[in-house]
């Protein structure tokens, strides 16, 4: 571990030398940097070949005593944050010929670099950031990254990096246990504007950069555009050399604008970052020269200062949330109460109609029932009287002689009257009675009133409160304006007080080294090409039959590698190669010797007339085997990119499907790979492609084969995919399966035709957009479907 300075303070470079891949030091010194609120970078520089993409990126997912720095700083990151009040995240982007792309958004291809004019610091505004939870996630976008970047296969590596890696990783950590006194200028602040602090926040950044190996052409044998890739990788490792030499030498003048790496770069070299530089040389004295320039640059990067920078800021977005997150508290709580109020009143106001309804209902019941006795009563009364007047009347012509009961009778009856009489008094007071309740009724009635004023009265009261308690939260925004402008003038002021410059004064050193080899290097092992021409091809393809295992990997590695140039394809052929090949992929049950037999069969299928010898020997039913047995991505992909290159026949389209080609590619998206994905993608391209001329040219009628063997469902899925190779070879496959006329109605049920209107307007190649629209306004059945859906087109 080294010392760890305080903000200010100076620190070199410290390079460690890896003389072999697998014995990495211990770096924690600057990811515990990060977290403490200072940059970091960790940047690796030698030869190609020599392990620093290994040393860097190794995941470390069988063994993890394999974990490379990267996975190793990220674990201690996320061990020492907490994610509730911290957050991590992550930039991942590629340096390809002097283009800075994503690797994240691989259709991001053209990123610029801002600086800003006071600090110095270096940003990329338009690269994706995305925030790391744990582990996993960031092993996965890790993954991800790594398939977008640019490799080939040179002389001194079969997998070298042709592009500058650089994973930024920000740190934001809040530190506790610290607060701040505020005082307020106004003198009227409130108690709760008083309670509010803000949170002390530390933001760190660490640059893990993976340079791409410097290389001599007449070694690693780079042509074409592998070549230009080279010149772009010496070009700016050249310009990063020089800017080491002049801050080592304390020069006036720094040439960081030379290239895009060096301004990328611009802090972790002579300036605020910690920066640690692993230095990575292979033991091959064929290579002593390249040796001996890598550790020069160790020394001299040992000779330039960085002055550490602690970047820690108030997080005033954290209090403005507090307060935000306590007004609307208060607003809730005050809603609440004024809706209870609200309720209390309706209730009350229920209850006292309900109270008048029930005695007035009760009220008119009893002068319902009191009416129909009375009524009875004297209805009963009448025919008592009728009857004992009739009883009379009789009696009357019998008997004159009985005048004088009859006139006693006369005055009973007179006195029943009277006592009828009196109880209809009784009923009218009765009446009077209820009356007077109903009257005491009102009475209540006008109470509740009185009452219902009282509470609006209340109302009126809480809104006053309401209008004061706004004018509080007025006077709490206006607090917070001042805070932010505080923050302000307190940023202005760190910006003001930054460190010196950085402080120099080294002794010169050697600007150049020339190589010096020895006459035992041209008496090593030749390249491939020189072995080919010295052994012979007959010797080397009989080792494709050799008993030991490690034998015949490394004779179909060569073999694979002689495939991959186009005038060595004839001569493997005629030579029996691809039918040792074939034999191979079929008796073998080595994953490393089908994925390799794969890839060079693939290449091989290039070649129209190596494709129909393919078709011949078996060679569909062969590489569908072996996509139903492999697990391994690679070896999927290899496979998947020979049927790919098949597909593209006209000749052999019956016998590639009869062969279950289409069945075997179909069968391989579900490995999920996107580099599978997309050489599944291409094959059915190429097969739609070539139905599509052939139905043109009158050869071909019915369904296309891809519909009738179930690819129709998959295509249309991945219309629209997030991965631009797949994207657009299946959008080339959707307009070619829409020119025949006969797959326009299993289109439309299978949902593709929604996607070919999207690809005629959405698409971002011109070309396949013209091609949808075209096909689209020539079928009648994609009218005839668009008109019934009333879409105009």
């Amino acid at each position: 571990m080294y010392p760890f300075p305080a903000s200010g303070q100076k620190n070199y470079f410290q390079p460690v030398i890896v003389f072999q891949w697998w014995s990495l030091p211990k770096l924690s010194i600057v990811s515990s940097s990060v977290l403490d609120g200072y940059n970091g970078t960790v940047m690796a520089y030698g030869q190609t070949g020599t392990g620093k993409t290994y040393t860097l990126g190794r995941l470390g997912e069988e063994d993890t005593a394999d974990r490379g720095i990267i996975v190793r700083a990220m674990e201690d990151i996320l061990a020492d944050v907490s994610l509730e009040s911290d957050s991590v995240s992550v930039s991942y982007l590629q340096l390809y010929m002097e283009s800075l792309q994503d690797l994240l958004d691989p259709t991001n291809d053209n990123i610029s670099i801002v600086e800003d004019p006071k600090s110095g610091d270096v940003s990329l505004p338009g690269a994706t950031l995305v925030e790391i939870r744990d582990q996993q996630s960031f092993l996965e976008l890790l993954q991800l990254g790594e398939a977008h970047r640019y490799a080939a296969n040179t002389r001194l590596n079969t997998e070298s990096s042709r592009s500058h890696a650089l994973l930024m990783v920000h740190v934001k950590r809040s530190v506790k246990g610290r607060e701040l006194a505020h005082s307020s200028q106004n003198g009227n602040s409130t108690n709760m504007a008083k309670s509010l602090r803000p949170t002390l926040v530390r933001k760190g950044k660490l640059v893990v950069v993976d340079l791409a190996g410097s290389e001599r052409i007449d070694k690693s044998g780079s042509e074409g555009h592998t070549l230009e890739e080279a010149k772009s990788i010496n070009l700016s490792l050249s310009a990063l050399g020089k800017c080491i030499n002049a801050l080592a030498e304390n020069s006036a003048h720094v040439p960081v604008r030379d290239s895009k790496l060096t301004r990328l770069l611009r802090d972790s070299f002579g300036g605020t970052a910690r920066t640690s530089l692993v230095i990575t040389i292979g033991p091959s004295p064929r290579h002593r020269g390249e040796t001996t320039s890598t550790i020069m640059f160790g020394q001299r990067a040992m000779k330039v200062e960085n002055m550490l920078k602690l970047k820690e800021e108030f997080d005033y977005k954290s209090l403005a949330r507090k307060l935000d997150i306590q007004l609307d508290k208060l607003i809730m709580e005050h809603e609440r109460k004024q809706k209870a109020f609200e309720e209390e009143i309706e209730r009350i106001t229920t209850d006292t109609q309900n109270q008048i309804s029930e005695a007035e209902r009760n009220y008119a019941d009893a002068m319902e029932k009191e009416r129909l006795k009375y009524q009875k009563d004297y209805m009963e009364s009448i025919k008592k009287l009728e009857e004992k007047w009739m009883m009379n009347q009789h009696k009357l012509g019998e008997r004159k002689d009985q005048m004088a009961s009859t006139a006693e009778e006369v005055a009973e009856l007179q006195k029943l009257l009277s006592k009828e009489t009196s109880l209809r008094k009784a009923a009218e007071e009765e009446v009077n009675n209820l009356k007077s309740q109903l009257a005491q009724l009102k009475m209540s009635e006008a109470s509740a009133n009185s009452e219902i004023l009282k509470l609006q009265k209340m109302l009126e009261d809480e809104a006053y409160r309401k209008e004061k308690l706004e004018g509080e939260i007025s006077m709490l925004q206006t607090q917070l304006l001042q805070l932010s402008f505080e923050a302000d003038e307190t940023r202005r002021r760190l910006d003001r007080g930054g460190p010196g410059k950085v402080l120099g004064g080294l002794d010169s050193l050697i600007s150049q080294v020339r190589p010096q080899v020895n006459d035992s290097v041209n008496e090593e092992k030749a390249s491939i090409a020189n072995l080919f021409e010295q052994v012979g091809l007959q010797k080397i393809l009989s080792l494709l039959e050799a008993e030991d295992a490690d034998v015949r990997i490394h004779a179909v590695k060569v073999v694979a590698n002689l495939a991959a140039e186009e005038s060595n394809q004839q001569k493997i052929v005629e030579a029996g190669g691809l039918t040792s090949l074939l034999l191979l992929l079929g008796s073998s049950e080595d994953e490393m010797i089908h994925r390799v037999a794969a890839g060079a069969i693939a290449n091989l299928a290039m070649n129209e007339t190596n494709q129909e010898l393919i078709l011949s020997e078996g060679g569909i039913r062969l590489l569908s085997i072996t996509a139903a047995n492999a697990e391994d991505p690679q070896t999927l992909r290899m496979v998947a990119g020979a049927i790919a290159n098949l597909c593209g026949n006209d000749k052999l389209q019956n016998k590639l499907r009869d062969e279950g080609g289409i069945k075997a590619l179909l069968g391989m998206v579900k490995c999920g790979h996107p580099d599978v994905l997309a050489q599944v993608a291409r094959g059915i391209a190429n097969f739609a492609k070539c139905e599509s001329r052939a139905s043109a040219q009158g050869s071909k009628t019915g369904r296309s084969l891809l519909i009738e063997d179930g690819a129709l469902p998959w295509i249309v899925q991945n219309a629209n995919n997030d991965a631009s190779p797949i994207r657009r070879h299946i959008e080339l496959a959707v307009c070619h399966l829409a020119q025949h006329e006969v797959n326009a109605r299993d289109m439309i049920t299978g949902g593709a035709l929604w996607e070919l209107v999207r690809i005629s307007q959405d698409c971002s190649r011109e070309d396949i957009r013209t091609l949808a629209h075209r096909t689209l306004t020539s079928s009648p059945t994609f009218l005839a479907e668009l008109r019934r859906l009333r879409i105009d087109y």
